[in-house]
């Protein structure tokens, strides 16, 4: 079964690997990759010593213990990862609070954690007693599960940092199992100090030694050579008969990871209506800052939350050097700051970097004189937005593609919100299907 994969990032990577080793005839994979370098979101870059994830700091965990040891593997094994208990703070004025901010009541000043925790249990005295559904949309959604209180000092500030809209014009439905309900005690302990924790899944998480979270895909990569064509972008996809043809060259089956939104100007023939609900799929961009410190040792925390305009646009700083002591030269450390941009629409110039540094500095989380230098990276396609007709425009979209003979896989080649553990579990489910198609020939 001769079989194209379009994308050499760790959905097109680990499904290529599941493929081979099921059974599949390395030969007749073949992996189209525009990029000179496999990775895809997953990309680390190094300079001078310090290596940052690109698109944001990964971390790698999964309730799925298979992918999370087929990863481990596949990324050399135990000794190449450091195992990190996650510390994660969210930086509100000048204080610490714990993560999630429900569970951290007790770290606010007096009236925040008043406000907060009153409109915590009016939110959850009214779910409980009336029963009511979760509205659709996500601003509506955060009062009926949070309360007034964290939306106005938490949930609304941070949410329209990362999506860059007004929240009501987003939808609720992908909060589903992504923000766990912390339950009632929890909270009311936490307001009185006494501490409760969240996001269980999340206590501890894998990172490779050395190359950044890239260390992964290029050690996948290794045992993929001949069949990861670098700087190959994709730039047609044609139907003859029962099978596709790649850039002039025919194929049996065809796994596409490359955004939806790109599609309609690859694949011939498609109808309008479909190109349609493709380009109308929202998204975010991303820019993300290394910030190289002169700085020994950070305090012990994994990634940090900024909510408040006052410090800057980042909304997320991961404690890069922490993940890893081969993230940074010896003596040093680094930060790297995510900031997120509307999808579609040009990046912010050379302001932004001020405007970060700027930000940190009012945050308290560094001083001007430690700071050695800055690196920027852009990324086009960062987070699936959920606008109200996102699940229409989605499913119009996969259904098309499925029909027709296509596979959609991996964050955007499905719009799915995915983590790279839920990237690898998808497409070990994919392989298992195409090669059951083998075996029928």
């Amino acid at each position: 079964m001769k079989t194209a994969i379009l994308g050499a990032g760790i959905s097109g990577l680990a499904l290529a690997r599941f493929l081979i080793d099921g059974g599949l005839t390395a030969q007749d994979i073949t992996i189209f990759e525009s990029a000179p370098k496999a990775g895809g979101l997953c990309h680390s870059e190094t300079v001078d010593g310090f290596t940052y994830d690109i698109s944001g700091g990964h971390i790698l965990f999964s309730k799925d213990k298979p992918a999370l040891e087929w990863m481990i593997q596949q990324g050399g094994g135990p000794e190449a990862f450091v195992k990190r208990d996650r510390n994660t703070k969210i930086r509100f004025e000048d204080r610490w609070v714990h993560y999630p901010f429900e569970n951290g009541l007790g770290d606010l000043p007096e009236q925040a954690n008043f406000d907060c925790l009153q409109g915590y249990v009016n939110a959850w005295h009214t779910r409980t007693m009336d029963g009511s559904e979760a509205p659709k949309d996500f601003k509506s959604w955060i009062l009926w599960r949070f309360g007034a209180g964290i939306a106005k000092h938490f949930m609304d500030p941070y949410n329209e940092k990362i999506w860059k809209r007004e929240l009501d014009q987003i939808s609720s439905g992908w909060v589903a199992g992504r923000v766990p309900d912390a339950p009632v005690d929890d909270v009311l302990k936490a307001s009185i100090g006494l501490r409760t924790e969240g996001y269980k899944h999340q206590a501890m998480f894998y990172y490779p030694k050395q190359g950044g979270f890239q260390g992964i895909t290029d050690a996948i990569a290794a045992r993929l050579t001949e069949q990861v064509k670098l700087n190959t972008p994709v730039t047609q996809i044609v139907k003859q008969g029962e099978s596709w043809t790649i850039n002039g060259e025919a194929f049996d089956c065809v796994v596409s990871t490359i955004p939806l939104t790109y599609m309609p100007d690859l694949v011939e023939g498609m109808p309008e209506n479909v190109a349609g609900a493709m380009k109308a799929l929202e998204y975010n961009s991303m820019v993300t800052f290394l910030l190289a410190l002169d700085r020994e040792k950070h305090p012990d925390l994994s990634w940090i939350y900024l909510p408040q305009k006052a410090q800057g646009p980042t909304n997320r700083v991961t404690y890069m050097s922490n993940y890893s002591e081969g993230n940074a030269p010896a003596g040093k450390s680094s930060f790297l700051c995510e900031v997120t941009v509307p999808g579609g629409g040009p990046f912010p110039g050379a302001e932004l970097e001020d405007e970060v540094v700027d930000g940190m500095l009012h945050a308290g989380l560094m001083t001007r004189d430690e700071l050695m230098f800055t690196h920027r990276s852009q990324v086009k396609h960062a987070y699936v937005v959920f606008d109200h007709g996102f699940e229409e425009k989605r499913a119009t979209s996969l259904a098309w593609l499925r029909g027709a003979g296509i596979e959609p896989l991996g964050r955007f080649g499905r719009f799915d919100y995915d983590n790279s553990d839920q990237c690898v579990i998808k497409a070990r489910e994919l392989a298992a299907e195409l090669l059951e198609r083998a075996k029928l020939g």
